[in-house]
């Protein structure tokens, strides 16, 4: 037996179901005779007579009645696989990993405005730990710090460090009005003194920071940050809202890790759900 004819046996399927190659051309957008063509493909494929054919139409043999219901029921199998699998692929999460900072601090406050725009997509975010591609921590997208790790990485904000305070705490501090201020205020540190260490540097300053406080990520350190205890080293674009209502004040405009950002990446094939929230991150990374 030669191979299988797919093509045809659609349009057998159609002319069984109808015992009419007239009404199977109109559901196919075919002509008459070009169904008439399938079904004498399949006929000679299988060496067997299907329809007897009759001055005003055709009609099913036995054996093209016994045929025809086999694979109707063949083809309604493989729709309704197709529907379910295109249900499963649809409905499954768009799934990025995030350091916690950025999570919190920029891409959960702007869900809100995907899933009015996107009610249909749903996404899980988890932590990136120390993945350093989507495949690894098993998600479509990944957002990472740090220097740029690929040419594909896009840049979704900078990760420029500058002082910062609360703006009550600056009001209690007058003091602080040149870099050299900061060598004796109190500094808070993100995991090491490190950071701080680097900024004084670039400020031309040479003593080294003061102890104080070390916190083991940011999201801790800018509670601290917020509640008036002390000078940190901040991420500008991810305290944009605060520095806008001016709760938050950057003291100089030395900057620290401009080398650095927050990079999107993707995995090497996502849904088009997936694309789409690409997209969306994206564009919210450009807004100012």
């Amino acid at each position: 037996m030669t191979i299988l004819p797919l093509a045809s046996l659609r349009a057998f399927e159609a002319a069984a179901r109808h015992e009419s190659f007239v009404k199977a051309a109109a559901e196919l957008n075919l002509t008459a005779a070009g169904v008439s063509q399938h079904v004498r493909t399949v006929e000679n494929w299988l060496n067997l007579p299907l329809f007897v054919r009759q001055t005003r139409g055709v009609s099913l043999t036995a054996a093209g009645r016994e045929f025809g219901a086999a694979v109707t029921h063949g083809l309604g199998h493989i729709e309704s696989a197709a529907r379910q699998l295109q249900l499963e692929t649809h409905s499954r999460p768009i799934s990025i990993a995030c350091i916690a900072s950025m999570a919190t601090r920029w891409l959960i406050p702007r869900l809100p405005r995907f899933r009015a725009a996107h009610p249909d997509i749903r996404i899980n975010i988890v932590y990136a730990l120390e993945a350093k591609t989507p495949e690894a921590a098993g998600v479509d997208l990944l957002i990472r710090h740090g220097p740029r790790p690929g040419p594909s990485a896009v840049e979704l904000l900078s990760a420029e460090t500058r002082p910062t305070c609360s703006a009550e705490f600056r009001a209690s501090h007058g003091a602080l009005k040149t870099p050299r201020d900061l060598a004796s205020a109190d500094l808070l540190h993100d995991e090491t003194i490190d950071a701080w260490a680097g900024w004084f540097s670039i400020a031309g300053l040479h003593e080294m920071p003061r102890a104080g406080p070390i916190f083991a990520d940011f999201n801790l350190m800018i509670g601290s940050v917020i509640g008036g205890q002390g000078v940190g080293l901040c991420p500008t674009a991810l305290i944009a809202d605060e520095l806008t209502q001016g709760s938050l004040v950057t003291l100089f405009d030395t900057a620290s890790d401009m080398d650095k950002a927050y990079w999107l990446t993707e995995a090497k094939s996502l849904s088009q759900e997936a694309r789409t929230f690409r997209d969306w991150l994206v564009v919210a990374g450009q807004e100012r």
